[in-house]
């Protein structure tokens, strides 16, 4: 298990000591897409859904989901969360929305965890709002884009 924080010697699950870290301004910032028909995007473009305002609740969905990464992602650390900001980039041309979440923590450990499940989690809710019109609906491309502070410094996708 060379190398995977989150074991120990034996092989078995651990949630990381992170008590000896500085506490230091921590920033991650973390992308997805849904794909879907371009009807489906029109609905939600133009505000025509018949469960409400999609991005609307899509960018809630994404905060709250941030705010409980620890009760969702179980060796993630418990975190005082200073910001959420969930933004949405439709790409008519293709057919998509990316999400792109921003997460930032005053803390011992970093907030990747809290960006990525925020965007999984407005992806979701994307696909949950609008499933009546397209089952089709592919979400992808979830990923970390960049994350700074800690120990490890600057990361850049």
């Amino acid at each position: 298990m060379s190398g995977l924080t989150h074991f120990d010697e034996k092989g078995q699950a651990i949630m990381v000591d992170v008590s000896e870290k500085d506490v230091t301004v921590r920033e991650a910032v973390a992308r997805g897409e849904v794909r879907m028909q371009p009807e489906t995007l029109a609905i939600i473009l133009g505000g025509r859904a018949k469960k409400g305002d999609v991005l609307g609740v899509a960018r809630l969905a994404g905060i709250m989901a941030a705010k409980k990464t620890p009760d969702l992602i179980p060796l993630a650390h418990p975190l005082p969360v200073s910001s959420v900001q969930v933004d949405f980039f439709p790409d008519t041309e293709h057919s998509l929305i990316e999400i792109e979440a921003r997460v930032k923590v005053t803390a011992r450990t970093g907030v990747e965890m809290e960006a990525l499940t925020a965007v999984a989690c407005a992806c979701l809710t994307i696909y949950d709002m609008c499933k009546a019109a397209d089952r089709s609906m592919v979400l992808s491309e979830i990923r970390l884009v960049e994350k700074s502070g800690g120990r490890s410094g600057h990361f850049k996708a």
